[in-house]
């Protein structure tokens, strides 16, 4: 059945065609990871980037490569940023506000705005990324007292970063799904075979085939979460009777977002501290050394795990916010003749909507946050690093993608059917 499906897949040129180009920039990806940036020393960065897990695992979320002091060093970092950002402007700035609310115009607008913000946040952040694994691995990687040599490296470092968000985009494009999701994804998968050969290389089968089914067990969970939704029935008037219908409400409404948001800032804290921890000494370095304790993932405190929580809670109200208009979708229905069952068409319905959305909402974001410092909890009460094969946060970025990517699948293929028979 699966190889059917398979033939099936490739027997439609265009998805063909759609898969071949994800796959080619897939690549382009990867081998711009293994390009260093000129004039680096990256003798032992891997062992020191492998001891920086909070550090580490940022770079994964954010498709970044640290390892080698890439070009591409720091990601999607400053895009994801700048995504953020735009979204906050919008609560606050009217003009914004407006132009999330224009459709496919509006958006065009704001994605235009998003690109150039990327650039100087880009180009700043390039700067504290290159200090900071300067001064992890003891000053020996660049000469930080020749500004040509750091701000080449600046510059170099930006230009990956905005080539690599254009990927993105030309994926998006001409790909399958979304481009900037399957680079995250690419990245996360691209740890999973160093961390099997990492269980295997210190022969530690059981605790690998106990957390090899672990991994499936909260796979199956996050799909379950993913797919679950809540079916609001709705009635409309046509002629000779009338016809019931639903509108569907997803409980894990926002997706992957809160989580990636939540990320890019809960790290912040951890890096400013090895930044300033590195001083000479002072206040600076006592703030460094704060931060550092309370807000490491090597050994992460209650607080971290509490900010963690709450802010992924948070940005999971915030984002379904902004992406789910009640009182469009209520216009909408009212529009079509539609109605609720026992809730007055217009105000009412946006009202009973609105209500169903945060009620959902509230679980989804709590199993959402619960996923994401699961791994922390269960390093605080057992006093060790447990690791998945997959991370939790990762895990939930890849059902997205996978899921998704299936669904665009399917549309081709049911496109393809109708076409054929048109």
């Amino acid at each position: 059945m699966i190889l059917d499906t398979f033939r099936s897949i490739i027997a439609i040129k265009d998805l063909r065609r759609k898969i071949i180009a994800t796959l080619l920039l897939v690549l382009v990806y990867k081998f711009l990871s293994v390009i260093p940036i000129p004039g680096v020393n990256t003798n032992g960065l891997s062992a020191i980037i492998e001891g920086q897990r909070g550090l580490s695992f940022f770079s994964a979320l954010m498709g970044g490569w640290l390892e080698n002091f890439s070009i591409i060093l720091m990601g999607l970092s400053p895009y994801i940023n700048a995504v953020i950002i735009i979204q906050l402007l919008g609560v606050i700035v009217p003009r914004i506000w407006d132009m999330q609310k224009e459709g496919e115009q509006g958006q065009r607008k704001i994605t235009k705005i998003t690109r150039w913000l990327t650039l100087p946040i880009a180009f700043l952040q390039s700067y504290g990324m290159i200090i900071l694994l300067n001064s992890l691995a003891g000053g020996n990687i660049i000469n930080v007292s020749d500004m040509t040599t750091v701000l080449t490296a600046m510059t170099i470092a930006t230009a990956g970063t905005i080539f690599l968000m254009w990927l993105g985009e030309v994926m998006t494009e001409y790909g399958i799904s979304n481009g900037i999701s399957i680079i995250i994804m690419a990245w996360v998968l691209s740890a999973v075979p160093g961390t099997i050969m990492g269980y295997i290389a210190t022969a530690q089968y059981p605790l690998f085939a106990g957390l090899f089914l672990a991994t499936f067990a909260i796979i199956y969970v996050i799909i379950k979460f993913t797919e679950g939704h809540r079916r609001i029935p709705i009635i409309y008037a046509k002629t000779g009777g009338e016809e019931k219908s639903y509108f569907p409400i997803k409980i894990n409404q926002a997706g992957m977002i809160p989580i990636i948001f939540s990320i890019s800032i809960v790290t912040f804290p951890a890096i400013l501290g090895q930044i300033l921890s590195n001083t000479t000494g002072g206040n600076a370095k006592a703030v460094g050394d704060i931060l550092q304790t309370y807000f490491s993932m090597q050994n992460p405190s209650w607080v971290f795990i509490s900010i963690y929580f709450a802010l992924v809670l948070a940005f999971s109200f915030f984002y379904v916010s902004i992406t789910f208009n009640t009182e469009d979708v209520a216009e909408n229905i009212q529009k079509r003749g539609g109605y609720i069952p026992g809730i007055r068409p217009g105000e009412e319905t946006a009202n009973y909507l609105q209500k169903v959305s945060n009620h959902l909402n509230l679980f989804g974001g709590w199993f959402l946050a619960l996923i994401a410092v699961l791994p922390y909890i269960l390093w605080k009460i057992m006093g060790q690093s447990v690791d998945l094969i997959i991370s939790a946060a990762g895990l939930i970025i890849v059902v997205a993608v996978i899921l998704d990517l299936i669904r665009k699948v399917d549309g081709e293929m049911k496109m393809f059917d109708y076409s054929k028979y048109k």
